[in-house]
């Protein structure tokens, strides 16, 4: 009977986490919202009849019940520097001919992806399960918000597919959705308070919660666009490690596209 009860779990939740990925990496959702939650209260209950057999990565578990006391400080294993931004054509090419020469004349390519404006983070994976989630901070130092970030859609408790590296820290964007914002402002009129400026201030400020049941109710998204520490990494180029990232079962940078000339 146990071992009847051990399997359904497990069989619950490969077909969530099957589910996820259609969802928020593929973009083809396969069920109706509805019965996503059937299978997922179908989980709950089993889960609780079962304690024993709850695990921390587990589809369950991304909300825990207690906040957090406090956030605790983190050094970046590999610094997290942001980018240079330009609204120059003329210095994109300056970029291009400097990169160039700095190849030695190897072949280039290049990719362009979308900016959505959000939070840096970074997500750390060991064997394949979520350990650690930081803000960028100054850089080098950043914040401990694994328990937010546990809530946040799109990012996986788990990797899946093939030849997972042992370690991987990839680094993306948390973000609001503008329909999510109104939701959001909505809700806050009802209780005659004031709304939210942008998307990207509450992210901010959710993000560093210490509760992750407010965190959890913004529903804030995630897609990864690059990588920090990572021990295994098959890809060579930039498109290639979206690629690996995809069959991971992370959500990556939408509308990514390759160019082999820069203009």
């Amino acid at each position: 009977m146990a071992r009847d009860v051990a399997a359904e779990i497990e069989r619950l939740r490969e077909w969530i986490r099957y589910h996820d990925r259609k969802y928020y990496v593929e973009a083809a959702p396969e069920i109706s919202d509805l019965e996503y939650d059937r299978l997922m209260e179908r989980l709950k209950g089993l889960e609780a009849a079962h304690p024993e057999l709850i695990t921390p990565d587990s589809p369950t578990q991304r909300v825990g019940e207690e906040p957090v006391e406090g956030l605790r400080e983190v050094r970046h294993r590999v610094p997290m520097l942001s980018i240079d931004n330009t609204y120059s054509i003329e210095e994109l090419r300056r970029y291009a001919q400097r990169t160039r020469k700095a190849l030695g004349g190897e072949p280039v390519e290049w990719v362009v992806e979308l900016k959505i404006d959000g939070v840096a983070v970074s997500v750390t994976y060991e064997d394949g399960r979520l350990v650690r989630g930081v803000t960028r901070g100054n850089g080098r130092v950043g914040d401990d918000v694994t328990h937010n970030i546990r809530t946040v859609a799109g990012v996986p408790l788990r990797l899946t597919g093939r030849r997972i590296p042992p370690v991987l820290e990839v680094r993306g964007e948390v973000y609001m959705t503008n329909s999510d914002l109104v939701r959001l402002n909505e809700e806050q009129a009802k209780r005659g308070e004031p709304p939210f400026a942008n998307t990207r201030n509450v992210t901010a400020g959710s993000i560093r919660l210490l509760d992750p049941r407010i965190c959890a109710h913004r529903r804030l998204r995630f897609f990864a666009h690059g990588v920090g520490y990572a021990e295994g990494l098959r890809a060579k180029t930039h498109m290639e490690f979206l690629d690996e990232l995809r069959s991971y079962g992370l959500p990556v940078t939408p509308e990514a596209r390759c160019f082999k000339e820069f203009d």
